[in-house]
């Protein structure tokens, strides 16, 4: 119904956005990486999922398709509603879930908050077989291995591993493929 918002940020809260679009502020709700870069009076451009409960009607907003068809995918999975689905696409990115579905390592997804070994077991299970899962989807194994890396230095600094991940997610695609570098951009990420 609303497939894309682009619009100047108003307000950034913990896990969403307020856009004005059109003299209206539109409340959406986010990933930790779409946070991460938003910046109040800056435009954005968000593709979106309105979901439609009895009590309520939410916005949900993704960088890009990979992510909203995603968390498409996740609200099929009995017991996971919205705020679960985007609490996975929070702490993992797309490419990780997917390298999860291909391995079948169901420990990812027990690093969600509130998501234990039953549900992750069950996540997997579902993905393997939903025919919406892009079985193309190109992971690039070097990045995996260097965001590996980067995972436990972030964490042997004292981070926790949802804040790692946070940040790992958060970094723009175009960051090369060196150690290094990335843990430089993540720390600036902690500091700003």
């Amino acid at each position: 119904m609303i497939e894309q918002i682009k619009g100047i940020v108003v307000e950034k809260a913990e896990k969403s956005l307020t856009i004005l679009l059109g003299g209206i502020g539109l409340k959406i709700w986010t990933t930790n990486q779409v946070l991460s870069h938003a910046q109040i009076g800056e435009n954005i451009q968000l593709v979106t999922e309105l979901v439609l409960r009895e009590t309520e009607i939410n916005l949900y907003g993704f960088e890009n398709e990979h992510g909203r068809n995603m968390f498409r995918v996740l609200l099929k999975i009995s017991g996971i509603g919205p705020k679960a689905a985007m609490a996975i696409i929070s702490t993992l990115a797309v490419q990780e879930i997917y390298r999860a579905i291909q391995t079948k390592d169901f420990n990812q997804f027990t690093q969600v908050p509130g998501i234990g070994k039953k549900t992750a077991q069950k996540i997997i299970l579902f993905l393997q077989d939903s025919p919406e899962i892009d079985r193309d989807f190109q992971i690039d194994p070097t990045v995996m291995s260097i965001n590996a890396d980067l995972l436990e230095a972030l964490v042997g600094l004292g981070y926790s591993v949802v804040e790692a991940q946070s940040c790992i997610q958060s970094l723009p695609d175009d960051t090369p493929n060196e150690l290094e570098t990335r843990l430089r951009i993540a720390l600036q990420y902690f500091s700003g």
